[in-house]
C-alpha cells in the first residue's frame, strides 16, 4: 500500500501492557513551565533502562488547569503501579518541587488505583508543611523560598499501552529526519499519547536480548544500513537510513490513531517506506497491523 509515494509495509507494531500516571503541572509563566517539563521528562525514554517513559501529553491554557495558570499534562509509563508511583514521586521531588513557581496536581482523579505523591514529598517541609482538603481531594502545602509548593497527596494509576512504533526508511538522512519531525508533530496533536525519546525519535532501535548477558536489549541490526550485506536486513533496497518513533498511549485506540497520524504526516516522495518493529508476536499482547489501522487508507 502506498501513501504519497511512500510504501507502507505489511507488518505490525508489537506493544505491551504498561501502567501510567498523569500529572498536571502548572507554573507562573511559560518559561518556568517549560523548564519544569524538561526536567521532569529527562531520562525517561525506555523502561528497559529508566524508571519510566515520560513525556508531555499536552500543553494547557490557563482556563484548563486547576489554578488558572499555564500548565502541561505529563504522562509516565512503567511496568507496574508501584513503578509508576516511585517515578512520579521521585521526579516530583527532584524536578518539580525544585522549579520556581510550580504546583502539581493529579491528572487521574477518578482512578481507583492510587500511589503516594505529596504524601511522600511533604516530608521536605520538615514539619512546617500544611494540608487541606478541597472537594474531597487532599493537597499539601510545602514551604519553599518563593512561597509554597502545592502538591496533591496521591496520584491515580491506570492501564495503558506502551511500545507502539513506526520505523521510517528514507533515501538519505536529511529527508528522513524531516519526515520524522513531521510525524512527531502530528502525533503530538493527538490526545492521550507521548513519544518519549529525544525529539520523539529513536535512532538506536533495539531488539530483545544481547550477546552480553548484562544487557536486556541491543541494537536491531536488521535496520542498520551499515550492516546491510553482513546480516539479514529488513531495510527496503533504496533505504539509506532508518529512524523509529515509539508511542505510548492511554489505550489501544489512542495509540492506533497516533500511528495513523504519524504515517500520514511522514509520507512523501523522499521517504521510501514506513514499517514497524515487532518480535514475531511472542512478547507483546497488542499488535497494530499497519494495513488495518482504522482510517489510514
Amino acid at each position: 500500500m502506498d501513501i504519497d509515494g511512500t510504501l507502507v509495509l505489511d507488518t505490525f507494531a508489537e506493544a505491551f501492557r504498561l501502567r501510567f500516571g498523569r500529572l498536571i503541572v502548572t507554573a507562573h509563566d511559560d518559561h518556568w513551565l517549560v523548564a519544569a517539563a524538561a526536567a521532569a521528562c529527562g531520562y525517561g525514554t525506555s523502561v528497559l533502562g529508566c524508571d519510566a517513559e515520560v513525556g508531555a501529553e499536552a500543553w494547557l491554557a490557563p482556563d484548563a488547569t486547576p489554578d488558572g495558570r499555564p500548565g502541561v499534562s505529563l504522562l509516565a509509563f512503567a511496568f507496574t503501579a508501584e513503578d509508576v508511583g516511585r517515578a512520579l514521586a521521585n521526579r516530583t521531588g527532584q524536578c518539580l518541587l525544585t522549579c520556581p513557581t510550580v504546583c502539581v496536581y493529579d491528572g487521574l482523579p477518578t482512578a481507583t488505583e492510587r500511589c503516594p505523591l505529596g504524601a511522600h514529598v511533604r516530608f521536605f517541609g520538615d514539619g512546617f508543611e500544611k494540608t487541606k482538603v478541597i472537594a474531597g481531594r487532599r493537597y499539601w502545602r510545602v514551604p519553599v523560598m518563593d512561597g509554597e509548593f502545592v502538591v496533591e497527596e496521591t496520584a491515580g494509576v491506570e492501564k495503558g499501552v506502551g511500545g507502539g512504533n513506526l520505523i521510517l526508511q528514507g533515501r538519505a538522512l536529511e529527508p528522513t529526519l524531516a519526515a520524522a519531525r513531521r510525524a512527531v508533530a502530528a502525533i503530538a496533536e493527538q490526545p492521550g499519547v507521548i513519544t518519549p525519546f529525544p525529539g520523539g525519535v529513536v535512532r538506536s532501535g533495539s531488539k530483545v536480548g544481547s550477546r552480553s548477558q548484562r544487557l536486556r536489549a541491543s541494537t536491531n541490526e536488521a535496520f542498520c544500513p551499515g550492516l546491510a550485506g553482513r546480516v539479514p536486513s529488513e531495510l527496503v533496497p533504496a533505504a539509506a537510513c532508518a529512524l523509529e518513533i515509539v508511542i505510548d498511549g492511554i489505550d489501544e485506540t489512542t495509540v492506533a490513531a497516533a500511528m495513523a497520524a504519524g504515517i500520514r504526516a511522514a509520507a512523501g516522495p523522499d521517504l521510501v517506506a514506513i514499517g514497524a518493529g515487532n518480535y514475531g508476536g511472542r512478547l507483546g499482547k497488542f499488535h497494530f497491523h499497519l494495513h488495518r489501522i482504522p482510517g489510514l487508507f
